[in-house]
């Protein structure tokens, strides 16, 4: 939201999205399910194991109840992911059973706090159940979703997390037009799909390289969907087994566990859900045991870090200032060293680290700039002048690369001989590991959240009509708004509790004159003609990692802008945006009254190519009624939901091989603000009426 961030939202009309992949594969979605009551016939036990997050299974109001699933099959259990209804239980456990009879408890607790539980488990069994002894409401226990992630005993082994399909050979029966070529469905970007021709059969195969254990798919459709389709695999790409079938399929994300083999991988629909053909965003496969890049052996470490490091140039300009050769070095991820724009677009071009003392190289990661070498090699050297090459390619694809080495040397360098554009070399980040040297321990990484998550920060605005937010919980920030805002930001005029429960950051249209105003594009006026609030944590609570989440009915019209968002705290230090990170958690404006938007914002991503994806339920208005938006981010993924329904996820490890680095391991603080007109939303218009409200019920954050 802050400074030109907001254009990213702009860029995005998809709707689809790619899933988290939790630990180990979702074993339970489908399944039968089983329970010891049901409320009535609308809710039963299979709505909590369908992957629907607006289904759910609730219970008689008596203690105690249960729930359970039947995998099919024996599983090494790694982790159960449970989606509360407010009806929740306080006190229960996870049971596991060979046989739906003897059950052996995983978990145990008497504080749950509802919501959104992520629980860590170790155990075996063919059933898995919830089996609750006390209640938190007078009601029954009511989960949403009730998720079961491990390895199935019939895979081998475990179903690994990384997708083998990404970035590899793809083709389709049809395409619906050149914007659309079966590549987008595995270009691991949830902006870009493949879509057919509007009939049937139609296919879209990807080719893994290697004949592998497959053992599960996740497809992430467009609108127009597959009702029947088959998953099937082939060691050649012409004689085909199908490994699942279905002529139910429910559209949006399918996370579908099976067991099979080969080089070939691919979707066959033989009957559409519309009148359109077949629409990916992307097409994930993944594989027992492998795609994952294993850890350095012997008590390799990273050697490079703050090391001296020099290059052929470097560039210091307006588009990109200080990019000194130290800043591949320097643990940053949104710093970067880039070849100097007078001479340095030019081959070859190099950038080589001081170890400090002879190391034996194992491992190379390189972040790369778009401004990537196709050709280049990674060599070592014993006192910087006799070079000995340890990798080279020709076929360099940029983002991130990890490269396995073998090699010895004080010094280390990737020297570049041809450029992927016309302009230089840029590397974010360039990491080098192994064993010896004179290494400097970088920072300690933050820890990510508790499992359980517990409430750590909250506001629940129950103050007296009229009263102010609390000053030892927010700062309201003052002046003109930004990304040609008409605002202008009052200390807390605009801003107060309403009595019921709710802060209320009312956007009034009146003038605030000597401000240094925008100009407004109806009157021509330099005189603000609006005032509104904008809130933030930053002097008061900061933090890295989490679930945040607020409960929030947005205001509505042409030309409003509300938005609940996060900050790099770095920002307030003098780190510029977008270095300092933006997690744009909920966007609203009013010319698309039933959508709202997710976006990341970083360096590499930013304004109208941020990183995110809108949530939409045609034909409603997100201004008419409260809606619950949240993030759970830790160190591997960011999940974004509203009202409990997870419509985007980021996995780091496809952020950093697609977009670029990823800039979230650090303090963030909260923004909560009603703005009007800019770059996103357009100016207000004779439709837009005075005064609207921005109702917040809470801001929580658990940890």
């Amino acid at each position: 939201m802050t400074v030109t961030a907001v254009l990213a939202a702009l860029a995005l009309t998809f709707t689809g999205t790619t899933p988290a992949r939790a630990a180990g594969t979702l074993l339970s979605q489908g399944r039968t399910a089983t329970a010891s009551s049901t409320e009535n016939v609308g809710t039963p036990a299979s709505a909590a194991v369908d992957g629907n997050a607006g289904t759910r299974w609730s219970s008689a109001a008596a203690d105690p109840q249960w729930l359970q699933v039947d995998l099919g099959a024996t599983a090494s259990l790694t982790q159960v992911a449970l989606n509360w209804e407010t009806a929740y239980a306080k006190a229960f456990q996870i049971q596991t059973s060979t046989d739906g009879t003897n059950w052996t408890s995983v978990y145990s607790t008497t504080t749950g706090p509802g919501g959104n539980q992520t629980l860590t488990v170790t155990g075996s069994g063919r059933y898995v159940r919830v089996y609750t002894t006390q209640r938190a409401t007078q009601y029954g226990v009511s989960l949403w979703e009730f998720q079961v992630y491990g390895n199935s005993g019939a895979t081998g082994g475990g179903c690994s997390q990384t997708n083998a399909a990404l970035n590899q050979p793809a083709t389709a029966s049809s395409t619906e037009n050149a914007g659309s070529p079966a590549s987008a469905a595995v270009d691991g970007n949830a902006g870009t799909r493949w879509s057919s021709a509007a009939a049937d059969p139609q296919w879209l195969q990807v080719d893994l390289g290697s004949t592998q254990s497959v053992c599960g798919v996740q497809l992430s459709w467009e609108a127009a969907y597959a009702k029947a389709y088959q998953i099937q695999t082939s060691t050649d790409g012409t004689n085909w087994t199908s490994v699942y079938s279905t002529t139910t399929g429910p559209g949006a994300t399918e996370v579908i566990t099976l067991t099979g083999s080969g080089r070939y991988v691919r979707m066959y629909g033989t009957q559409r859900a519309t009148a359109f053909g077949y629409s990916l965003w992307e097409f994930q496969v993944f594989t027992t045991g492998g795609g994952t890049t294993p850890p350095p052996a012997g008590g390799s470490a990273l050697l490079s870090y703050n090391k001296p490091a020099t290059a052929s140039t470097y560039q210091d300009s307006a588009n990109c200032s200080g990019c000194t050769p130290a800043k591949a070095f320097d643990n940053d991820p949104a710093t970067r060293w880039a070849t100097s724009d007078t001479n340095g677009w030019v081959d070859p071009g190099w950038i080589r680290v001081d170890l400090g003392a002879t190391a034996q190289i194992d491992k190379v990661v390189l972040q790369w700039d778009p401004a990537y070498a196709t050709a280049y090699q990674i060599q070592t050297s014993p006192d910087g002048n006799n070079w000995t090459s340890v990798y080279s390619t020709t076929t360099g694809k940029g983002f991130k690369e990890t490269l396995n080495v073998t090699g010895s040397g004080r010094y280390v360098r990737m020297y570049g001989t041809a450029r992927v554009s016309t302009y230089g070399y840029s590397l974010w980040g360039f990491d080098v590991y192994g064993t010896g040297g004179s290494p400097t321990a970088p920072p300690p990484p933050p820890p990510n959240p508790g499992n359980p998550e517990h409430l750590v920060w909250s506001d629940e605005f129950n103050g007296a009509a009229g009263t102010t937010p609390d000053p030892a919980k927010w700062t309201a920030e003052t002046g003109p708004g930004v990304n040609n805002e008409l605002e202008y930001y009052t200390n807390n005029k605009n801003a107060t509790m309403d009595g019921t429960g709710n802060l209320n950051i009312e956007l009034r249209k009146e003038a605030t004159a000597g401000s240094a105003c925008p100009r407004d594009p109806l009157s021509g006026s330099t005189t603000c003609q609006y005032t509104s609030g904008r809130l933030n944590t930053a002097d008061h609570f900061n933090f890295t990692y989490g679930h945040v989440e607020a409960r929030i009915k947005v205001s509505g019209t042409q030309g409003l802008w509300p938005a609940f968002w996060l900050l790099g705290s770095n920002f307030k230090t003098g780190t510029p945006w977008p270095n300092s990170g933006e997690i744009d958690i909920m966007e609203h404006v009013g010319k698309a009254a039933d959508t709202v938007y997710s976006t990341l914002h970083a360096p590499a991503y930013n304004g109208g190519n941020g990183y995110g994806a809108p949530y939409t339920v045609a034909g409603t208005d997100f201004a008419s009624a409260f809606h619950t938006y949240a993030v759970d981010w830790d160190s591997s993924h960011m999940t974004f939901t509203v009202d409990g329904n997870a419509f985007f996820t980021v996995n780091r490890s496809t952020l950093e091989q697609t977009r670029g680095p990823w800039v979230y391991d650090h303090p963030f603080f909260i923004i909560l603000n009603n703005a009007i007109g800019g770059d996103f939303p357009g100016s207000p218009d004779a439709s837009t009426t005075f005064p609207q409200k921005m109702l917040v019920d809470y801001v929580r954050v658990s940890q």
